[in-house]
């Protein structure tokens, strides 16, 4: 199943706990840590941080993708495939640590007005882009005004911003409309990632091509469809890091064959791994397997503005056709839950609303008639890869027995990402890889003319809860918030939730320094081969 993630992802995620975050303004914070130790079957990376080290001579690093990354932008990206890339090109103002729990970056000092209104940010001394130009306040400022441009994803992420202001050249100072509990969290992400202001005005739309950002590696060149290749960054700012001298992404569509390119040695780590090989590849030698919960969701977009899905019946009908246990069964063996909401286990919002019946069969017939809907057909897009295929042939199946007829339709990733965002399609395969706040799985899906609402759905109640949920603190109420939106969302279905997936990594026992993240970003500055 295609997606803005690929098949996988569900997790323990972590409540925000500000006072670990946030301390007084121009206090020095420790970097978050780097990784260190291979990691074991299970995932269980050892976690050290980084203390110096060799510069370089930690060889090539080869790792699959099992999409082409369509925008290496993070003002533009909307795609889960692109912040593999992204995260290890581009600094973020704070980043997510081994546990899960936010940690600085870029930020070394935090101060919170006591009406959560005004963040002021202290940013790190020496940091440089790939360009050779100065990261400063001027620079994050630039950021998150072309963030807010209205043709970037990230509009929404940060519409509750008031205003940014520069301080000095090592402080910034954000002001929001009102109170936004998500804030920080989002920093974590494309909305914190900071690019050069230099290369980002010469470039223009060509930029995502051409990403200049400070992270640990530098972007060197890419052919579409087949590499992206990204070499060292000699003057990062973290003692001893890059390790490797050279990360270069190769592009597997299927995962049996990026599979066969980790048994042969032409990858060293494959972003995906087919259910049914995991348990022979955790037991050779040569290799480790990381199979753990991650953050997201996958699902169905269902249009409610073309015919036939504009009749709520016939949504319904739909979302409870689909044996969601039979599925995971199937298709995943053991990397992936059942599930029927944006909230994964240890999520704050998560509980009953993830709950799912067993399918029902003559229900369904009965709301198809109360509908007037006879010999249903509509076209579900999906993704060119075995796994989104094999999905979509079984829910065909579950669907045949009432009378509707699914047709499917295989589209080239990026230009679903581009049909879906035009909601030029009647149903789509689309999922999300999940954050580990619960407005950042919500929010921009559901809201009315949200960026990544791609059924052109709108119900006033849901958009009333979904803003107050942002704006409270008070984690009980947030997530009553939710559960009324989820059992609206369950009546209405624009979109039908299948499952959580996990992230699941193969990698040679011969990699070492990869340290396992919740949100499946393979974070590739302190590994090397041995």
């Amino acid at each position: 199943m295609v997606s803005r993630v690929h098949p996988r992802s569900l997790a323990p995620a972590c409540l925000l706990i500000l006072a670990l975050l946030l301390s007084a303004c121009g206090q020095n914070t420790a970097p978050p840590p780097a990784g260190g130790g291979a990691a074991t079957p299970t995932g269980n990376a050892a976690v050290t941080p980084t203390a110096g080290g060799a510069a370089g001579g930690g060889g090539v690093i080869n790792i699959s993708l099992n999409a082409d990354p369509p925008k290496l932008d993070p003002a533009q990206s909307s795609a889960f495939v692109d912040r593999q890339v992204l995260n290890n090109l581009c600094d973020k103002l704070f980043d997510l640590g081994p546990d899960g729990k936010i940690v600085p970056m870029l930020v070394t000092g935090s101060q919170i007005s006591e009406d959560k209104l005004t963040y002021t940010f202290t940013l790190r001394d020496g940091v440089k882009f790939h360009d050779g130009t100065d990261l400063n306040a001027d620079a994050v400022k630039f950021n998150l005004t072309r963030d807010m441009a209205p043709s970037s994803p990230r509009l929404n992420e940060l519409t509750l911003v008031k205003s940014v202001d520069v301080v000095d050249p090592k402080t910034i100072k954000i002001t929001l409309k009102e109170p936004f509990a998500p804030f920080l969290s989002i920093l974590t992400d494309r909305a914190g990632m900071i690019v050069s202001p230099t290369a980002a005005q010469a470039e223009g739309d060509n930029f995502l091509q051409k990403p200049v950002c400070s992270g640990p590696f530098k972007f060197q060149d890419r052919v579409k469809g087949d590499h992206i290749t990204l070499v060292r960054n000699e003057n990062y700012w973290r003692p001893g890091l890059p390790k490797a001298d050279k990360l270069v992404y190769k592009i597997f569509t299927d995962a049996n064959t990026a599979l066969v390119n980790l048994r042969s040695g032409q990858v060293d780590m494959t972003d995906v791994l087919p259910a049914k090989e995991v348990p022979g590849l955790a037991a050779d030698k040569n290799f480790a397997v990381v199979n753990k919960p991650g953050l997201g969701y996958q699902g169905i977009w269902l249009n409610v503005k073309q015919a036939p899905l504009d009749k709520k019946e016939v949504r319904q009908a739909i979302n409870m056709l689909i044996d969601r246990d039979a599925l995971v069964k199937v298709v995943f063996s053991g990397l992936a839950t059942p599930g029927n909401s944006a909230f994964s286990q240890g999520s704050l919002a998560y509980g009953d609303s993830d709950k799912y019946t067993a399918p029902n069969l003559q229900q369904a017939k009965d709301l198809l008639t109360k509908a007037g809907a006879t010999n249903v057909t509509f076209t579900l897009k999906t993704g060119t890869d075995p796994i989104g295929t094999q999905i979509a042939e079984l829910i065909q199946n579950f669907l045949k027995p009432a009378g509707i007829n699914m047709q499917i339709e295989k589209v080239e990733f990026g230009t679903l990402l581009d049909q879906m965002d035009k909601h030029n399609f009647q149903a789509g395969a689309l999922g999300w890889s999940g954050r580990p706040d619960p407005d950042q799985n919500i929010f921009d899906f559901f809201i009315t003319d949200g960026k990544n609402n791609n059924a052109g759905y709108s119900n006033p109640q849901v958009d009333d809860l979904l803003k107050a949920a942002r704006s409270e603190s008070d984690e009980a109420k947030r997530k009553a918030d939710y559960d009324k939106v989820m059992d609206i969302l369950h009546d209405e279905v624009p979109y039908v939730f299948l499952y959580h997936p996990n992230n699941a990594f193969g990698m040679k026992s011969s990699l070492t320094g990869f340290t396992y993240v919740p949100d499946g970003i393979i974070r590739v500055a302190s590994m090397q081969k041995k």
